[in-house]
């Protein structure tokens, strides 16, 4: 995979856990896409799994399953 920042092709794709906002209103977003490129060590996320984040936190009744926080599965 190519690197967006640096263009070396050493690039791979990561699962994540996310945590947004806090106390009452704490959601976990789990299996989130990060591509981490171990060449120039930067690590970022694609316009898509952004918005796709921001739908989950906008509809995160639906997508979370209550454990101790709300925890919500991405894709």
């Amino acid at each position: 995979m190519k690197c967006d920042i640096c263009g070396n092709k050493s690039a791979q794709l990561r699962k994540v856990s996310r945590t947004y906002g806090k106390g009452k209103n704490i959601l976990v977003i789990e299996n989130i896409p990060v591509i981490n490129c171990p060449h120039c060590g930067e690590s970022y996320m694609e316009a898509q799994t952004l918005h796709e984040i921001e739908r989950i936190k906008l509809h995160r009744k639906s997508f979370s399953v209550k454990r101790q926080i709300p925890v919500a599965h991405f894709g």
